[in-house]
């Protein structure tokens, strides 16, 4: 069933609320100092999707707000986009002790957040920054220096996307050469976004079920105004 833009923003909200109190992962739920859900615009043809939030965005929870949030927003301002423009978000939602890397029981406790952030925001496109956002959405084990600027169509969670790995752009910043490559797959994102929505998957006919017993009525989703 369709739903408006109105009551998928509402939905975001919801699964905010739930993702602010998560403690699937004990160690991360401890050292955090706030969820960095994401931040944007819920209603983007274009997402990207980073590793995990660092100590700037931790203290501030907003993504990407350090040197490599600053490297993001001078590659969008070169092909016509703002923040505004766009939906950005990490694989975990909570920073991992000392920057280290995601381990991968926290990014199978995380990835439900991000597959109905996806289902939500409805991208027709996703940028994956880097090795574990790519790996986790294509579902495969290839890094993004094989796969960087080859753009392909994926089923990511229920929704047909057109997914675009390139490298991290903290990864680039520690190797000036890979700025100039993130540059020129930059370049590519306008043309990309203007094919469209890949077509998106046929839904399975569902049989009816016998009419059950009635039940209480469930409680209202929390609605935090966020969006």
């Amino acid at each position: 069933m369709s739903s408006t833009a109105a009551q998928r923003r509402e939905a975001l909200k919801a699964v905010l609320a739930e993702a602010r109190g998560c403690t699937r992962c004990p160690e991360l739920a401890r050292t955090r100092s706030t969820v960095v859900f994401g931040s944007g615009n819920a209603d983007a043809e274009l997402m990207f999707v980073g590793e995990a939030p660092g100590r700037n965005e931790d203290l501030q929870g907003l993504p990407f707000v350090g040197q490599a949030g600053q490297l993001l927003d001078r590659l969008l301002g070169e092909i016509g986009l703002a923040r505004s423009d766009v939906f950005i978000n990490n694989v975990l939602n909570c920073r991992p002790p000392g920057n280290r890397d995601p381990q991968p029981a926290e990014i199978e406790h995380c990835q439900d957040f991000l597959f109905r952030k996806i289902e939500l925001v409805q991208p027709s496109m996703i940028v994956t920054l880097g090795n574990f956002a790519t790996k986790l959405l294509r579902q495969d084990t290839t890094g993004v220096m094989r796969l960087h600027g080859r753009p392909e169509v994926r089923v990511v969670g229920t929704r047909a996307v057109r997914l675009y790995p390139v490298f991290h752009p903290a990864a680039a910043l520690y190797t000036p050469a890979n700025v100039d490559v993130l540059r020129e797959d930059f370049a590519r994102i306008p043309e990309l976004l203007a094919l469209g929505a890949p077509e998106q998957p046929q839904a399975e006919a569902v049989e009816p079920e016998p009419p059950a017993a009635a039940e209480a009525e469930p409680e209202p989703s929390l609605q935090l105004g966020l969006f």
